[in-house]
C-alpha cells in the first residue's frame, strides 16, 4: 500500500482521471490518504478522514512512507483556524486555509516527515462538544461562495461546510449530506433542536440533498449560493430575500 499527504493548499478530487472531470471533493493541506490505484499520471486515492475516494493528478501527490503515515495519522494534529495563513519551512512557503491539518502541532510548529514548518496563524487542537467554537468557526465562512465539491473558504458546498466546521470539534462527519444524515441521534421536533444540531433537507423524491447547522433563535447557517444565515421552522429553510422556502426539512440530527 502507498500513502500520501496533501502538501498543497487545496487539491481537487476528481470523479475520473481527467482535469475536465467533475470535482467531487477537495483535500486540504495536511490531510492524509491511501493510494488505491495508479493510472498514467493519475492516482485514485481514499481519504483517511472520511474514506472518500477520487482521482488526483500525480504532480499533486506527495508520497509518505508507511512509518511517517502511521505517525501522522496517529498524532494529535492542529486545525488551522485562520481563513488563510502561511506555513513556512526552510524550503518553501505554503498558503494554508481554514480547516487544514497541522501534524504534531505545538502551538507554532508542525512537521511532515523530516520537514519542519512554522505556522504563521492561529490553530487549535480539536475540542469535543464545544458549541461556542463551532459557531465561531462557522461564522468565518459567511459569504464564502458555493462550490460543488468545495471544502475551503474560497468555495464550499453544504456538506463540505458542515464537515470542516465539525472537524474543529473532533467530530468526523462523512463527506456527503446523505451520508451525514446517517450519523448522530434523531431530534424528533424542531422545537427540541439545539445550536450545533444538523438539519437535513430532501427533494421531492425524499432523497437528502442539503445540510446546514442550526443556530440559536430558529436560524440556520448553510451553503446555498453562498454561506448564509436563514430562518428555519418545521417546514424547512425560509429565505428572507425571496420570502420563500428554499429547502424542505426531512430530519434533524444531534452529533455532539
Amino acid at each position: 500500500m502507498k500513502y500520501g499527504i496533501a502538501g498543497l493548499s487545496i487539491i481537487p478530487l476528481r470523479k475520473e482521471a481527467s482535469h475536465s472531470s467533475e470535482m467531487v471533493s477537495q483535500i486540504l493541506f495536511g490531510e492524509t490518504y491511501e493510494v488505491v490505484q495508479e493510472q498514467n499520471n493519475w492516482r485514485l486515492i481514499k481519504c483517511i478522514y472520511d474514506d472518500y475516494e477520487g482521482w488526483i493528478d500525480v504532480n499533486q501527490h506527495q508520497e509518505l512512507n508507511e512509518k511517517d503515515f502511521m505517525n501522522i495519522t496517529g498524532s494529535d494534529a492542529g486545525v488551522a483556524l485562520e481563513l488563510v495563513s502561511s506555513a513556512a519551512s526552510g524550503y518553501h512557503s505554503i498558503p494554508v486555509v481554514c480547516g487544514s491539518s497541522l501534524p504534531f502541532f505545538d502551538g507554532m510548529n508542525f512537521k511532515i516527515g523530516k520537514e519542519k514548518f512554522i505556522y504563521n496563524g492561529q490553530a487549535i487542537q480539536s475540542e469535543a462538544k464545544n458549541i461556542v467554537l463551532l459557531e465561531r468557526v462557522a461564522m468565518r465562512y459567511l459569504n464564502a461562495p458555493y462550490l460543488w465539491g468545495g471544502r475551503s473558504p474560497f468555495g464550499i458546498d453544504c456538506s463540505g461546510f458542515t464537515q470542516v466546521v465539525y472537524k474543529f470539534a473532533g467530530v468526523q462527519l462523512l463527506r456527503d449530506a446523505y451520508q451525514q444524515a446517517e450519523q448522530g441521534a434523531v431530534v424528533n421536533f424542531i422545537e427540541e433542536a439545539q445550536a450545533g444540531d444538523l438539519a437535513f433537507f430532501g427533494n421531492e423524491a425524499g432523497k437528502i440533498i442539503h445540510v446546514g447547522m442550526i443556530l440559536k433563535d430558529n436560524r440556520i447557517i448553510h451553503s446555498s449560493g453562498k454561506v448564509r444565515i436563514d430562518k428555519i421552522d418545521h417546514f424547512g429553510i425560509h429565505n428572507a430575500e425571496t420570502k420563500k422556502y428554499s429547502h424542505q426539512l426531512k430530519v434533524i440530527k444531534r452529533v455532539i
